[in-house]
């Protein structure tokens, strides 16, 4: 079935119970066993759910993996993936990575005696080079938060294979709908379900898929001995969501192609990351490795005073920290998503004060064009302003907990 198709008739369709056309909302802590010599498929909830367990099997079909897993954040998704490891393992990660997973990574991974060394993963001999032989995983994610750098999973899968190594791809910006890690090399797959696949502001959810059964039974046991599972009225929301999830990214990515192009003539914009560009630096990969682009973009303005200027007179879109809903959000990395990054890590990543980032949502087009119009022609000339490089430390710490 094409995915428009498995994604309305898989596993969310119809409760095999009672053939409701919604799988229902099992609100159950536990689940009385009828014979103690045969247990039942459910006996805690922690264990297990039917309401989450068909979430569950729907995102591993749809990721072509052999288990799925539904925690109960994009972060409770990553931190117990990176759980696989033991003391003295070593990993390799993209440096481009969301600033939740840098804070992690640094400030608790690296108090388990699990070291991890960042590297360039657009550049597949950077990742070779950064192997030793203590180092047990790559961690990828491609198109990264918030300069879309794009990495080939493939070439990168090829070389950790050549050292026996898991590799580990966060694909929530582009979704199972338009890319399928797993079918590239990767091992295992992470969505913060919070957004494309909720698509509504009004969950938060992760999911991770393994690619085979036996890696699936090392990360049940430990989503099960942790505990971070979503609730059952939760699931129930991802997987609405993840029904409309194809129609609502094909018009997204369309406004969003649309905003990158007119972003990238306008004279108030330095620097446009987009990976449907044709000059992107990783167009062509990503056009290899996915069918779709995807709906968010960046976009440089030159400094935090324009930046401001911006979310101030902005009138369409939310200013929030998130992506990947019904609305277009606009985010500002250095406060939002990147401020548990340092300044100086920041800047070599490209995540200046100017940089603002948009998920396009499924408002008209013409009218989101019209607003931005607005506020960049009323901009002072990029010229004619000092960028300024920093952020008071107070700005810096806002929105340091997401």
């Amino acid at each position: 079935m094409n995915f428009a198709t498995k994604v309305l008739h898989g596993s969310t369709c119809i409760d095999p119970f009672t053939g409701a056309s919604s799988v229902p909302i099992y609100q159950a802590s536990t689940f009385h066993q009828f014979d103690l010599d045969q247990p039942g498929t459910y006996d805690y909830a922690r264990s297990g759910n039917p309401t989450r367990h068909a979430l569950e099997e729907a995102i591993a079909a749809l990721e072509g993996g052999a288990r799925g897993f539904a925690f109960s954040s994009g972060m409770a998704a990553i931190s117990s993936v990176f759980m696989l490891f033991s003391a003295g393992d070593h990993i390799v990660v993209a440096e481009d990575v969301y600033g939740g997973t840098f804070r992690f990574l640094t400030r608790v991974l690296s108090r388990m005696g699990i070291s991890v060394t960042f590297v360039d993963a657009t550049q597949t001999e950077a990742v070779r080079e950064a192997i030793t032989p203590a180092t047990k995983g790559v961690y990828l994610e491609t198109p990264s938060n918030p300069t879309l750098k794009v990495t080939d999973i493939a070439a990168v899968s090829a070389v950790a294979k050549e050292h026996g190594l898991l590799v580990i791809v966060d694909n929530t910006f582009l979704t199972p709908y338009y890319q399928r890690p797993l079918e590239l090399g990767a091992d295992v797959v992470i969505h913060s379900a919070t957004k494309f696949i909720g698509g509504h502001s009004d969950v938060v959810a992760g999911l991770a898929v393994t690619r085979d059964a036996a890696l699936g039974e090392q990360l049940y046991l430990i989503q099960n001995g942790m505990g971070a599972i979503l609730g059952v009225q939760d699931c129930w929301l991802v997987m609405r969501g993840l029904k409309t999830l194809k129609a609502r990214l094909d018009v997204s990515t369309k406004s969003a192609g649309i905003l990158a192009e007119w972003l990238s003539t306008h004279p108030g914009v330095s620097r446009v990351y987009y990976t449907g560009l044709a000059d992107h630096p990783g167009h062509l990969v990503q056009q290899q490795q996915a069918s779709g682009h995807g709906a968010v973009l960046s976009f440089d303005v030159g400094s935090r005073e324009r930046a401001k200027a911006l979310f101030d007179r902005v009138k369409l879109p939310i200013v929030a920290v998130s992506l990947g809903a019904v609305e277009t959000i606009l985010s500002y990395p250095v406060m939002m998503s990147h401020a548990a990054m340092p300044a100086a890590e920041r800047e070599a990543r490209g995540i200046t004060d100017g940089l603002i980032r948009l998920s396009a949502g499924l408002e008209d087009v013409d009218d989101l064009l019209a607003d931005l119009k607005q506020v960049l022609d009323a901009l002072p000339p990029l010229s004619s302003v000092q960028s300024q490089q920093s952020v008071q430390p107070q700005q810096k710490e806002a929105f340091s907990r997401a």
